[in-house]
């Protein structure tokens, strides 16, 4: 018997026992001056409306608007992102960007890749929404600029700078209860400050007699949250340094089954650190150095498992600009990775070197962008990957682009090294990386002053897709998979009224077993509304809707497919500002108080409502 994907096995095999780079460290001032830019596909600060790429960005304004509990909530509602999570806060999320696996999309902490050198994925869950600046959302493969695992796409997540003071505090429902604050110094061209947040919810049962007797248990599940950010930078002659560091420490309750004398809980702390020096060289060279380094530490005492993993990374890449017209982008980078688990493999490590060229041109109403890279692993030897864009300004409202670019992922050390779960979903030390080659067309409109719609059409095909295969279900590369996506969004603006959204169809399967990808909904919406009635109150409403999706029940030998019911919830929020400086915020979630499952056998919240507090000093 085969699966379609790694999915199952974070919740057949692992999730028991966790249930749980080249661009310059972001400043805020630069989060609150750039507006419409961004710096993550091109790996060089360009417009969006100028980007031959399907991006968007979230600034902090969009973040507050949405009064989203989570980051998984919030990113659950852009375009070509679908989310699975196992039970309430603190549960371990899965992330699928273009309808790809949740290890195929690379994401970064200001310029650091954060993804877990033993899972492969990052969990969302642990990172508080009060910590982050800026999200900037990139879909399609980035591997010629960035590397290894930006098969779907890369998100980037700029922390928040602190020297900006600011307070937040909430009320909820499930016992929800949390503090965020920030407070720094200005003085001439250097800023320092310092950040830290906590929170508790007392949660709901993640689980229900659907995940079966060995997973089900009854009792509340709760999530601790501990969150410390740090911010620095100066100015040395033409150049700017600046470091950023981000701690998390969370504790997260889940059910393993009848009650236990010990309490099923995973201890997750997550770090991210980076310093970067950057700034001008010549007046057409400008370059920026990153010395960046993240670690992921999961305890979970009931199963006497520990993982861990860490890498650190060095990177160099200089811009020039060759004429009015013309850009070249050149990086390196080196980064050494290591992974240790407790009963199940020793320490691992493993190097990567690398060297990419950019570039970015245009000429009358054609734009262009070619890209490539080579990496030099000393596990799995060479690859290299290009991507190559063309756009065409048809006229001043209306842009037409077309892109083609490759990608690459290297196995994760547990897909490597993880030892059989009774004699099942073994690694395999013989993995060779994933590889992919996408293809998207897109249109760009903007109809009025008021008014304006993106399009794209993509075709992603994997091969050597790592799953769990043959009688013993080992890692192997033995599948090919194919995803067919279209991506719509709309945005109006007029007066005190504006309404956004994004729709999005798609069709992942494998093309082997003629199976479709497990989690992701083949249609999916998501639409905003806000009216602001006076100065002082604003208005919202949010409205989701999924079609059905595939899972697989484990609790029949053997597992078989079934199918989730499509669902559609609405939320309502609201803000009232007290003064310039303070704010009261409501949100009342899932109106209907509507039953849905993400994943079979696990629990989502019902109807529950949010109170905040927000003061941001000046």
């Amino acid at each position: 018997m085969k699966f379609p994907n790694f999915e199952i096995v974070k919740i057949a095999a692992l999730s028991a026992a966790i249930s749980a780079s080249f661009a310059p460290i972001a400043h805020a001032d630069d989060a609150r001056t750039l507006g419409a830019v961004q710096v993550t596909a091109t790996r060089n600060a360009e417009p969006v409306a100028q980007t031959l790429a399907s991006v968007t960005v979230l600034t902090r304004a969009d973040i507050e608007r949405s009064q989203a509990p989570d980051l998984s909530d919030l990113l659950a509602r852009q375009a070509g992102i679908d989310i699975a999570r196992t039970g309430g806060a603190g549960s371990q999320n899965s992330l699928f960007l273009r309808g790809t696996n949740s290890n195929h999309a690379l994401i970064l902490i200001d310029g650091i890749r954060v993804n877990s050198a033993t899972q492969g994925l990052f969990d969302f869950a642990h990172l508080p929404l009060a910590q982050i600046d800026r999200i900037e959302i990139v879909r399609g493969p980035r591997a010629a600029l960035w590397g290894s695992d930006a098969i779907g796409g890369v998100i980037q997540i700029f922390t928040r700078d602190p020297s900006t003071p600011y307070v937040e505090a909430r009320v909820g429902s499930y016992g929800r209860a949390g503090i965020d604050a920030g407070i720094g110094s200005v003085e001439g061209d250097s800023r320092f400050g310092i950040s830290a947040g906590m929170e508790h919810v007392r949660g709901f049962s993640v689980t229900n007699p659907e995940a079966g007797f060995y997973s089900y248990d009854p009792d509340d599940d709760s999530y601790r949250n501990r969150n410390l950010g740090l911010h620095a930078q100066t100015t040395l002659g033409s150049q700017q340094l600046a470091f950023t560091g981000l701690l998390t420490d969370a504790d997260v309750e889940f059910d393993a089954g009848p009650p236990s004398p010990t309490n099923a809980e995973t201890a997750a702390i997550n770090r991210e650190f980076g310093l970067a020096l950057s700034g001008d060289l010549s007046s057409r060279w400008s370059h920026s150095l990153t010395l960046g380094h993240n670690s992921e530490d999961l305890d979970t005492p009931l199963f006497a498992s520990r993982f861990g993993s860490a890498r650190t990374s060095l990177d160099w890449i200089n811009t020039l600009a060759l004429d009015p017209r013309n850009t070249l982008n050149l990086g390196v980078n080196w980064s050494r990775e290591t992974g240790q688990s407790s009963g199940a493999f020793d320490q691992r490590s493993r190097r990567n070197a690398a060297a990419f060229a950019a570039w970015r041109g245009h000429f009358a109403t054609q734009s262009f962008e070619l890209s490539l890279r080579h990496d030099d692993n000393s596990q799995f030897h060479g690859a290299t990957t290009g991507n190559a864009a063309w756009g065409w300004q048809i006229s001043d409202a209306l842009r037409f682009r077309a892109s083609w670019g490759q990608g690459f992922r290297a196995p994760d050390f547990n897909e490597l090294y993880y030892p059989p779960f009774f004699g099942l979903f073994g690694g395999n030390p013989d993995l060779q990386p994933e590889r992919s080659i996408s293809r998207e067309l897109g249109l760009d409109w903007r109809i009025d002053d008021e008014q304006q719609l993106g399009l794209s059409a993509y075709r992603n095909q994997i091969r050597g897709l790592i799953v769990f295969a043959g009688p013993t279900l080992t890692a192997s590369n033995v599948e090919h998979a194919a995803i067919d996506g279209v991506e719509l969004t709309y945005g109006y603006q007029h007066g005190d009224f504006s309404l956004s959204g994004n729709a999005t169809w798609q069709d992942a399967r494998n093309q082997d077993s003629h199976q479709p990808l497990l989690r992701r909904a083949k249609r999916k919406l998501n639409i905003s509304a806000d009216y602001r009635l006076c100065d002082k109150l604003s208005l919202g409403l949010d409205a989701q809707a999924f079609s059905a999706r595939p899972d697989v029940d484990f609790n029949v030998f053997p597992a078989k497919y079934i199918r989730l019911g499509g669902y559609a919830r609405f939320d309502a929020r609201a803000v009232w500002s007290l003064t310039a400086d303070w704010s009261l915020e409501a949100r009342l979630e899932n109106i209907g108080d509507r039953d849905y499952t993400l994943i079979q056998g696990y629990n989502t919240p019902g109807r529950s409502g949010l109170l905040t507090v927000r003061w941001t000093g000046h």
